[in-house]
């Protein structure tokens, strides 16, 4: 590689001094600054270099000024986004938020608005999407950013709604059989609660402000299975003897990706990791003492609550024994080539109003401790940036608030240690798992501390791990998180390698973060060997496939595609259909099994642990087992007798689109996919098994040897479609390589591409011109 000669010249006003960034081999920006307000206000500058088009978006969107840019089919989204934006009080917020995450927030922006400031002058830096759309990128205000909420990940209002319904319509047989809770209790319906109000359409307003944004499409679908994996490794089980930190956080896969890698130096720290394109700081990653990540902890931090509205009056409602009037906002959302919209914004005491039923007499607002002040998503990890230790980082996220996360950390001293944090209502008279009456009978009773919340340090396995998994003590009590918890198959198989390993290394790791081993698969063809089905002709080339096959999810394996196809879309709605037959009648049958099957349009997922339990209660049933397992085969092999046989990775790809459907010019051509959404490498997928889930980062970090460290980002670190960076890590991504994450002066300067300085004034001599003096 030869040297990088040119340094280009950026102004952002604000800066104490030069800012100097080294943009390495693989798009990973080093920013070395005198300051951290610097290093911060560098960071905004990169990022919107890199990400201008997803950032204007995430802020449109957040603010609920879509319209304003697309037209006036967003006006009804900016009326839903601006409903969930804090509101609450700005001195308790600022107090929740601290001076240090203040200035840092301020600082970024100040970094993102030179840029656009610098695209006002040179209209090619911005990327093209804005001239295709012919409109200007927002600028920024540090506190925009702490408002907006949206972007989050939570969804236990969806689960009450459809847990009623499920309740309402069939009983609590088939809600066991829809979703699985731990512990498994019985859900009980509150005193003067009416099942019959409820329907899907409650959740439309919300829905729509926390979906992602298609410009010119059908609108963005939620993820339901956004998870991830971390885990520490102690030194006494490493072959260096150095402790090993991983994090693959997985989330959904938009164009460009949810993450950004960074490097940021000054004389108060020095770290490199992922961040939120949108955000300061690095929320995954490692400094010079410590690495750490996050995985979600599921928790149960929204309510909704149901009002008896006044009859006279629907402005009014029924809220211990009086009737209260509901707190109105009246704004203007402007809308591009049409009049500007009058928008109305409900709020009740417990939080926005997202739904109002006249024709019944009723209306529904959701509590959600994402809405509380210094509750923004991610933000906490400004905190972080310099701990020295395992013990400093946890006294650091003793605040950490949204979303619940479970910190996993080591230190150059060879500690490791496992701090879940969030914010956890106390409920002191039900458990949140249905809606409840809005009348004062069902409040929160603040929130539990970090003190009240499980920490480990140091366990005597010598290694720690999460996959958003029940990760309590077993002799937990309270606080009772959540009855929602993620499957336990990617932790018990991380477990299985990291418990067989003696001396594990980085790229064991990374192999493990790249791991197709499906323990659903080893199960469900358990189940295969246990009752031997007589198939048919067709099918008998099949099972034996299966019977045979080693459980790996790889892209090139023809079992792994038949075991998907037959147990996903054959053998589930089998299972079903024989369980249902002792909960509902036969009238409601076939529509129960509608209900618990995803549509076509909907993600090909379903939680295993249901069907691997109605497989086990089949054992007693051995003639139905019998009839089960051959009657999906023989249906699986009519079908496949009609197509030839497929690899996985022939049916399963990753799909990496652009928000701008209206062109297929900066979408990213289908790449072959290995995994499932079971495997550690995760592959959830839309009914025509494009990817929707997997890894937006993967990260392996050797804690003290920070050079060897290892990443993997997809597709690229620009989302400018004329950057050499907006595609060229998704095949490296999709077949499990990593590219070194280098950290060091000289490793830095070794893969250096290109050099940049930022000064503070438009005047200097130096702009534009080569500058020798760079460190």
């Amino acid at each position: 590689m030869s040297p990088a000669q040119l340094l280009t010249v950026g102004v952002i006003p604000e800066l104490e001094g030069d800012v100097d960034i080294r943009v390495d081999t693989w798009g990973v920006s080093h920013i070395k600054a005198g300051s951290a307000a610097d290093a911060f206000r560098a960071q905004g500058w990169v990022q919107a270099r890199d990400r201008l088009f997803q950032m204007d978006l995430w802020l449109r969107r957040g603010l609920g000024r879509l319209a304003e840019a697309f037209g006036e089919q967003f006006s009804e989204r900016d009326r839903a986004s601006r409903l969930f934006l804090y509101r609450g009080d700005r001195n308790e917020e600022r107090q929740a938020l601290g001076d240090a995450t203040i200035e840092a927030l301020e600082a970024f922006a100040d970094g993102v608005n030179a840029f656009i400031d610098a695209a006002h002058v040179d209209p090619v830096l911005l990327p093209p999407e804005f001239s295709r759309y012919r409109y200007l990128p927002l600028y920024w205000n540090g506190s925009d950013i702490s408002r907006i909420r949206t972007h989050g990940l939570f969804d236990n209002v969806i689960q009450e709604v459809e847990r009623v319904i499920t309740l309402r319509d069939f009983g609590p047989g088939v809600e066991d059989l829809r979703k699985v809770r731990e512990p498994l209790r019985p859900v009980s319906i509150p005193a003067g609660l009416d099942v019959d109000l409820f329907s899907v359409e409650i959740l439309s307003t919300y829905l729509l402000a926390t979906s992602p944004v298609v410009v010119d499409g059908e609108p963005g679908k939620r993820s339901s299975v956004e998870g991830s994996n971390n885990w520490a490794i102690s030194g006494t089980r490493t072959a260096s003897g150095r402790p090993i930190v991983a994090n693959d956080p997985h989330r959904a896969l938009p164009l460009p990706s949810l993450r950004y890698l960074i490097h940021l130096t000054c004389p108060e720290f020095d770290v490199i990791g992922a961040q939120e394109p949108v955000l300061p700081g690095v929320s995954l990653g490692h400094n010079e003492h410590i690495a750490f990540g996050l995985t979600i902890f599921p928790s149960d931090q929204e309510d909704l609550y149901v009002y008896e509205l006044n009859p006279d009056d629907p402005s009014l409602y029924l809220y211990k024994g009086r009737w209260e009037p509901f707190t109105r906002i009246v704004e203007t959302v402007k809308v591009r080539d049409s009049e500007d919209v009058e928008i109305e914004l409900g709020y009740s005491i417990h939080g926005p109003v997202i739904h109002v039923d006249l024709s019944n007499n009723v209306a529904y607002a959701l509590r959600a401790a994402w809405l509380e002040p210094g509750a923004a998503p991610y933000i906490g990890s400004l905190k972080y940036l310099n701990a020295r230790s395992t013990t400093e980082f946890i006294d650091a996220v003793r605040t950490w608030a949204m979303p619940s996360v479970n910190h996993v950390v080591a230190d150059i001293h060879g500690h490791i240690a496992w701090a879940p944090r969030g914010l956890f209502p106390k409920r002191p008279n039900w458990d949140g798992t249905v809606p409840v009456p809005g009348d004062g009978h069902y409040e929160w009773d603040g929130y539990w501390s970090a003190d009240d919340l499980p920490t480990k340090l140091d366990p005597e396995a010598g290694w720690i791990a999460t996959a958003n998994e029940r990760n309590l003590p077993d002799e937990w009590n309270e606080p009772e998180i959540t009855s929602e918890w993620f499957a336990p198959y990617r932790y018990q198989r991380i477990a299985e390698v990291l418990s067989a390993e003696r001396e594990s290394t980085v790229e064991s790791s990374a192999r493990l973060q790249t791991d197709i081993h499906s323990i659903p698969a080893r199960e469900v063809v358990g189940a295969l060997r246990r009752h031997q089905p007589t198939v048919s002709p067709a099918g008998e080339p099949i099972l034996q496939r299966l019977l045979e096959w080693d459980f790996e999810m790889s892209a090139d394996s023809i079992p792994a595609a038949e075991f998907e196809l037959w147990y996903r879309e054959h053998l589930r709605p089998a299972l079903l259909q024989w369980a249902l037959q002792t909960q509902v009648d036969s009238a409601r049958l076939g529509r129960a099994v509608e209900h618990l099957l995803p549509s076509r349009q909907e993600e090909l997922t379903g939680d295993p642990r249901i069907d691997i339990d109605l497989l086990r209660s089949l054992d007693d049933y051995p003639d139905d087992a019998v009839t089960v397992l051959t009657d999906s085969l023989n249906g699986y092999a009519r079908r496949a007798s009609k197509e030839p046989d497929r690899e996985l990775g022939e049916l399963q790809v990753a799909d990496f689109k652009h928000p701008i459907r209206r062109t297929t010019e900066w979408d990213i051509a289908p790449l072959p996919k290995s995994g499932s959404p079971d495997t550690v490498n995760v592959t959830a997928r839309d009914a025509n098994y494009r990817q929707t889930v997997g890894a937006s980062v993967r990260l392996v970090m050797d804690v003290g040897e920070w050079d060897g460290s290892l990443a993997a980002n997809a597709p690229g670190q620009s989302g400018d479609p004329r950057s050499p960076h907006y595609a060229d890590l998704a095949e490296l991504w999709a077949a499990g390589t990593y590219f070194p994450l280098v950290f060091s002066e000289d490793a830095v300067a070794g893969n250096t591409d290109e050099l940049q300085r930022l000064i503070s004034s438009r005047t200097d001599a130096r702009i534009g011109g080569p500058i020798d003096d760079i460190e």
